[in-house]
C-alpha cells in the first residue's frame, strides 16, 4: 500500500511519499480503507523523533482517519463489529498516514449524518482529547467556566462546541482578532493573549473568581497564570507542551490555598477500554449534535495525500484555524 514515510527524524522535508506491507488486524481490530487523515500536532511531534508509538502501535504517523471497513480480526470479546462496507472514522493508535489502517474497532464510530470524508477525518483526535480530558479528567459540569488555550486550533474549536453545548461557559485565547472572532462564533468569549493579560480578562469576566477548568496546550510559560485563573477548586489539565517543559516562579502555595488540581495526560498510551469508554460517550452525547448539524468541526485546509510535508508546514507555522486534513485519491 501507499504511506508516507520517513528515514529519520527531521522537518516537513523528511516525510515521502512510499510503500509498506498492508496491516492486518488483529484481534478486535479491523481495517479501514482509508479516505482522508487527519494532521495533528502528536504527528509532528513523531515526526521529530519526540513522540514515539507506544508498543504494538504501527510506526507510521496518523492518528485519526475516516474511510471504508474492508476487514475484520479475530472476534474480541466484547467488541462489536461494524459491518464490512461501513463508513467510520476512528482514533488510531498510528499509522493513519496510509491507504489501509488497522485500529481497534471500539475506537470507531459512524459518520454523522451528511458527512463526507473530510469532516469525518477531522473528528476523532480531537473530539477523543476533548471530551477525555474535559468530562472524564477534569470533570467539567453544566454552568462552571472553563478556559480553553488555543481557542481557534482543532483541539480548541471542538472544545469551545462541545463545553457550551454540555452547558459549561467556554473563555478562549487566540492570537488575533480574525481568530479571537471565530471563537466568538463559535460560543467562547474571546481573549487575545498578545494584546491582553489572559489572567486579567479571566478575572474581569468572572466576577473575580476564576475560571472552574482550564485546558492548556502551552506548559511551562502558562503555568504559573493558570494557577492565577482559575478559582476555588480549580481543575488545570495539561495536555500539550508548545511553550516548553519547564515552569519558573510558581507559588506551590497557590495551589494549596486555592485546592487546585493540576494534572497532565496523553491519550494515545491509554487503553483500548478507555478510549472504547470515550468513544461511547462520544455516540451518546456528542454524535446526535453532530447529526443535527447543531455542531460541527472546523475545517481550515485539505491536502492531496502526497502533499503531507505541506500540510505539516501549515501545521507548524500556526496560521491555521481548525483542522488540517490529507485527502487520499
Amino acid at each position: 500500500m501507499n504511506a508516507i514515510l520517513l528515514d529519520e527524524p527531521g522537518g516537513p522535508e523528511v516525510l515521502h511519499l512510499g510503500t509498506t506491507a498492508t496491516p492486518k488486524p488483529a484481534a478486535g481490530e479491523i481495517l479501514v480503507r482509508v479516505e482522508a487523515s487527519g494532521v495533528n500536532r502528536p504527528d509532528i511531534m513523531q515526526r521529530k523523533g519526540h513522540y514515539p508509538p507506544p508498543a504494538g502501535a504501527s510506526p507510521l504517523l496518523g492518528l485519526e482517519i475516516a474511510g471504508t471497513v474492508v476487514a475484520h480480526g479475530p472476534v474480541l470479546a466484547g467488541v462489536t463489529f461494524p459491518p464490512i462496507g461501513t463508513k467510520v472514522c476512528g482514533l488510531t493508535n498510528g499509522g493513519g498516514y496510509a491507504d489501509y489502517c488497522a485500529l481497534p474497532a471500539s475506537q470507531c464510530l459512524p459518520w454523522p449524518q451528511g458527512y463526507d470524508a473530510v469532516k469525518a477525518a477531522a473528528l476523532p483526535e480531537t473530539f477523543f482529547t476533548v471530551w477525555s480530558n474535559l468530562f472524564t479528567t477534569a470533570r467539567l459540569e453544566k454552568g462552571e467556566t472553563v478556559l480553553i488555550h488555543g481557542g481557534a486550533g482543532g483541539i480548541g474549536t471542538a472544545a469551545i462546541q462541545i463545553a457550551k453545548a454540555m452547558g459549561a461557559i467556554p473563555l478562549a485565547t487566540a492570537g488575533d482578532a480574525e481568530k479571537c472572532a471565530l471563537c466568538e462564533k463559535l460560543g467562547a468569549t474571546a481573549i487575545n493573549y498578545k494584546s491582553d493579560d489572559f489572567v486579567e480578562k479571566v478575572l474581569e469576566h468572572t466576577n473575580g473568581k476564576g475560571v472552574d477548568v482550564i485546558l492548556d496546550i502551552m506548559g511551562g510559560p502558562y503555568f504559573s497564570r493558570n494557577l492565577q485563573a482559575l478559582g476555588m477548586d480549580g481543575r488545570l489539565v495539561i495536555i500539550a507542551m508548545q511553550g516548553g517543559p519547564k515552569a519558573e516562579n510558581v507559588s506551590l502555595t497557590r495551589i494549596m490555598t486555592k485546592r487546585l488540581h493540576v494534572t497532565g495526560t496523553a491519550l494515545r498510551p491509554r487503553s483500548r477500554e478507555y478510549k472504547g469508554d470515550v468513544a461511547a460517550a462520544l455516540h451518546e452525547h456528542i454524535w446526535p449534535l453532530l447529526d443535527s448539524g447543531a455542531l460541527a468541526p472546523v475545517i481550515h485546509a485539505t491536502f492531496p495525500f502526497a502533499e503531507a510535508t505541506q500540510a505539516h508546514e501549515m501545521m507548524e507555522d500556526g496560521s491555521h484555524s481548525g483542522k488540517i486534513i490529507l485527502l487520499h485519491s
